[in-house]
């Protein structure tokens, strides 16, 4: 019997939705794996995380799951626990200890543009939907792009509330337990290089840095991308 290829599971980080996953998903898919990209509701990082664990929770077999940025967080919590979660793969993500926000840990290293290039959205209740003013899209979120495709990135964008970028991650993290991977986008304006790698070493990953990578290292840099989530399929499944 042929060997079995793990599920990935591709989860977007804020300011981000499934599509723009679309040229690694077509890497993958050529190369034999099943793929699902998860839809993340950015609502919250508890509830966003059992969302994406219940995703989780009814695919058979092996998988590998992807995180970005915000990503990052849900997944360290969302595969907590499920022993078909093979490896876990951080793509310029945040990868938070138990009771660290993401907030938290992007002001912890300077050279982040993420606060003064955030444009809230006050909402019924008391909460804000903040999104990346579409006016510094390009050169904070995406300066390795085209400016045409990140404009069109910055149109498609999904909002995150303020409370699920200032929640603390709560209960074990994956990361503990599970193999892990960082690709570490050498440019990133959104969460620095610095972070990035204090995450990846704290966690004891594997790492792969891009160098002049923006924070969407994953659009920018497909091959590599698709190459390095192989990589960790491969040696764990």
């Amino acid at each position: 019997m042929a060997h079995r290829k793990p599920t990935i599971v591709l989860v977007h980080g804020a300011f981000a939705e499934g599509s723009g996953f679309t040229a690694i998903v077509k890497r993958l898919v050529a190369d034999g794996y099943p793929v699902v990209a998860a839809p993340n509701p950015l609502r919250g990082l508890s509830s966003d995380a059992e969302q994406v664990k219940a995703l989780l929770n009814n695919i058979e077999g092996p998988i590998v799951v992807v995180g970005h940025s915000y990503g990052g967080a849900v997944v360290s919590a969302a595969a907590t626990g499920n022993p078909e979660v093979k490896a876990l793969v951080y793509l310029a993500a945040f990868v938070p200890e138990t009771g660290e926000s993401v907030q938290e840990l992007v002001e912890k290293f300077p050279g982040s543009t993420v606060g003064e290039s955030l444009k809230p959205v006050p909402l019924p209740g008391g909460q804000v939907d903040l999104y990346i003013d579409p006016r510094v899209f390009h050169p904070h979120f995406a300066a390795d792009l085209p400016a045409e495709e990140a404009a069109l990135f910055a149109i498609t964008q999904r909002p995150a509330t303020g409370a699920a970028l200032g929640e603390p991650a709560a209960g074990p993290q994956a990361w503990h337990t599970i193999p892990n991977y960082n690709l570490i986008s050498g440019a990133d304006r959104i969460i620095p290089s610095a972070a990035q790698e204090f995450m990846a070493q704290r966690a004891g990953a594997k790492v792969q840095v891009v160098e002049g990578a923006s924070h969407l290292v994953f659009v920018s840099h497909p091959g590599p991308t698709a190459a390095f989530i192989d990589r960790a399929a491969r040696e764990n499944t």
